[in-house]
């Protein structure tokens, strides 16, 4: 079954993030015509679901956001749509039409201190400064329902992830989604401060549901079958459709014609496309020296140990925010 459609608007950003995977360079972007054809193509051949507008930053395409977002807007298959961005397309237009947006969620990047988030993501000239921008912009995305603040770790950052994650908390953001670095090597010293950290974020987050705070953790309630990269009906940049969008790194670019399963013009079935995303993981295993998976398996499984422990403390927040509600524990 296909149950998200992930848009990849276009493979241009205005930021060059130290551990950003993107493949760069003449790339299209997709036209307003093929974003709406996109949304109408999922919920009608695919039954549709949830959306996932990536890039690059998607915001340098507006008018294709835009586009696409009012296109689910109209079809009432569509669940929810994803924004994901790194803060500096957004103003105060754009928070005013995804405060009225009924589906839409927006997801921030913002990795904490200002030191470590600009350490990390180093703008291009003219870009701005996306840690500063975002701040200024807080007053007005506090009443925009449903705003995500992604927190990259990156092994550098591993130790103070505790201390970011509260500085985040302190400029208001209440949901939160964790997201180590991938495919990259860390050191077992960098793994074991991964560790420590999780451990006291997650004391943080008990310590809030406790006192009945609402403090929301995505990846709770997120699965994806290969590590950091999106599933489902993929339709990159240039109109090409894969069932895995592993081909936005630039060390996995040469899978595209691997996993290419079709294109707006010719879309697989949803049967050929499920059989093609059953190959990635073999694809990708190939792929990357053993090195950097082992080390991606690590951090992914701090990720994975940090939310096992967090799931008892979330159903019984939730039963204490639903008194009368029964709770079953599997």
């Amino acid at each position: 079954m296909v149950s998200s459609l992930v848009l990849t608007v276009t493979r241009e950003c205005n930021l060059r993030c130290s551990y950003c995977p993107t493949a760069e360079g003449g790339w299209p972007s997709l036209s307003v015509t093929d974003a709406e054809a996109a949304v109408d193509l999922f919920a009608s051949r695919y039954g549709g679901g949830d959306i996932k507008l990536f890039g690059g930053e998607p915001l340098l395409v507006p008018d294709v956001v835009r586009a696409a977002m009012e296109a689910a807007r109209r079809r009432p298959e569509i669940r929810r749509v994803y924004l994901s961005t790194n803060g500096l397309g957004l103003d105060t237009a754009w928070l005013d039409y995804l405060r009225a947006y009924p589906k839409g969620v927006l997801t921030i990047s913002m990795d904490g201190h200002p030191e470590d988030h600009g350490r990390l993501r180093r703008a291009l000239p003219q870009a701005g400064d996306s840690y500063a921008h975002v701040v200024g912009l807080m007053p007005a995305l506090r009443s925009v329902p449903r705003v995500v603040a992604t927190q990259t770790i990156a092994p550098s950052t591993a130790k103070r992830a505790h201390q970011n994650f509260r500085h985040l908390r302190d400029l208001g953001f209440r949901r939160f989604n964790f997201l180590p670095g991938y495919y990259i090597p860390w050191k077992e010293e960098q793994l074991l401060h991964l560790r420590a950290s999780f451990d006291n974020i997650a004391a943080d987050v008990r310590s809030a549901w406790s006192a009945g705070e609402s403090l929301y953790v995505r990846n709770l309630f997120t699965y994806v079958p290969t590590t950091f990269f999106n599933s489902g009906l993929v339709v990159d940049s240039d109109r090409t459709i894969h069932p895995s969008n592993v081909g936005l790194s630039g060390a996995l670019e040469g899978l595209l014609e691997q996993t290419r399963i079709g294109s707006l013009d010719d879309p697989p079935s949803a049967e050929a496309l499920a059989a093609k995303g059953a190959e990635v993981n073999g694809l990708l295993e190939r792929a990357l020296a053993p090195g950097v998976m082992a080390a991606t398996r690590r951090a992914d499984l701090e990720l994975s140990r940090f939310c096992r422990g967090l799931y008892p403390s979330y159903l019984a927040h939730r039963a204490q925010k639903r008194p009368g509600a029964q709770v079953l524990a599997r």
